[in-house]
């Protein structure tokens, strides 16, 4: 597994309150729900910055077969 990388976030106090209840409805930790909200907003950049015949969507069988 590779390593993690650490480093120290400061939060708005309402802020951190908000993602501490979001990330209990989806039974995940705080840091977790930081991460996956920040994979999710990668991934959405990467797939505007590629031209729309690149783009697959969920159904597009020819990105998943290779």
């Amino acid at each position: 597994m590779k390593p993690r990388k650490s480093f120290l976030l400061r939060l708005d106090p309402a802020l951190y309150t908000a993602l501490e209840h979001w990330a209990e409805q989806e039974l995940r930790s705080v840091n977790g729900q930081i991460e996956f909200v920040l994979k999710q907003a990668v991934t959405a950049r990467d797939r505007k910055a590629l031209p729309p015949e690149a783009q697959s969507g969920p159904g597009d069988r020819a990105a998943i077969d290779g």
